[in-house]
């Protein structure tokens, strides 16, 4: 197949993917509505509740919290379709199709990342609102920010359901993974108050999981917090980014032809 032939096989398969995530409706609303909650009664709740030497108006600090985990939990939907895909046997098919698995494999995991994008557009826009709006730079590594994250967790997401035909499987590993990924952060709370609850090396090994990472820079993006080395938090998250989607796609290729 020739280059222009993969990257039209390529799209198609994207545009198939996006096409799909509206049909999901009731749970992009559930998934929003339950994200704004945490921003309008959470967070408002806590800001006049919390030590504001440890934290400096939390409103702020878990708003710009909240766009990672939008992105992460956007980004993980594309593994329930995969998942059902192997379950009903629907990858015999794809891989029937005249394309090679290194363009099914790019395709899924760009469709996954796109739809990450989307729906995380709209968190992006109301922390502007509530917190203010970046600079020109700022509004740079949130995009890199935000399609580096999106395409992690997708490769991920996609990596773990294709892992298992077994439904109850699959959801047990997306639910350990999200867990771990999401509490484990620093999206509620800072390194310092995680340092008073964890045993030290456990508070700075959350600081550095990929979630924490992207939360870092969306807050210096918005200039929450300025005090943070940009610089090593970025080269960090794409360190995470590489090794993720090269152990994604190996994973998924790998169980796209194991039986």
């Amino acid at each position: 197949m020739s280059k222009s032939g993969e990257f039209r096989s390529i799209a198609l398969i994207v545009y198939r993917d996006l096409t799909r995530f509206w049909k999901y409706k009731f749970w992009l609303a559930g998934q929003i509505g339950m994200n704004l909650a945490d921003i309008l009664i959470y967070a408002l709740v806590f800001n006049n509740m919390v030590n504001t030497q440890l934290i400096p108006d939390y409103f702020k600090f878990f708003t710009t919290g909240v766009i990672a985990i939008a992105a992460f939990a956007s980004a993980f939907s594309i593994g329930r379709e995969v998942g059902i895909e192997i379950r009903r046997e629907y990858t015999h098919y794809l891989l029937g199709l005249p394309f090679t698995r290194w363009v099914l494999i790019t395709g899924r995991i760009l469709g996954g990342t796109l739809r990450g994008l989307i729906y995380q557009s709209s968190f992006i826009l109301l922390a502007a609102l509530l917190v203010g709006v970046p600079d020109l730079y700022g509004w740079l590594l949130i995009a890199v920010t935000s399609t580096a994250l999106s395409a992690s967790m997708s490769g991920l997401a996609i990596a773990i359901s294709s892992s298992t035909k077994d439904f109850n499987l699959q959801a047990t590993f997306r639910a350990l993974t999200y867990y771990i990924f999401f509490f484990f952060s620093n999206v509620f709370y800072p390194r310092q108050v995680l340092a008073m609850r964890f045993p030290k090396p456990l508070a700075e090994a959350i600081g550095y999981m990929p979630v924490s990472i992207a939360a870092d820079i969306y807050r210096w993006a918005f200039r929450y917090n300025l005090e943070i080395d940009i610089g090593q938090r970025f080269l960090l998250l794409m360190v995470w980014t590489t090794g993720m989607l090269i152990m994604a796609s190996l994973i998924y290729l790998w169980n796209l032809t194991r039986g």
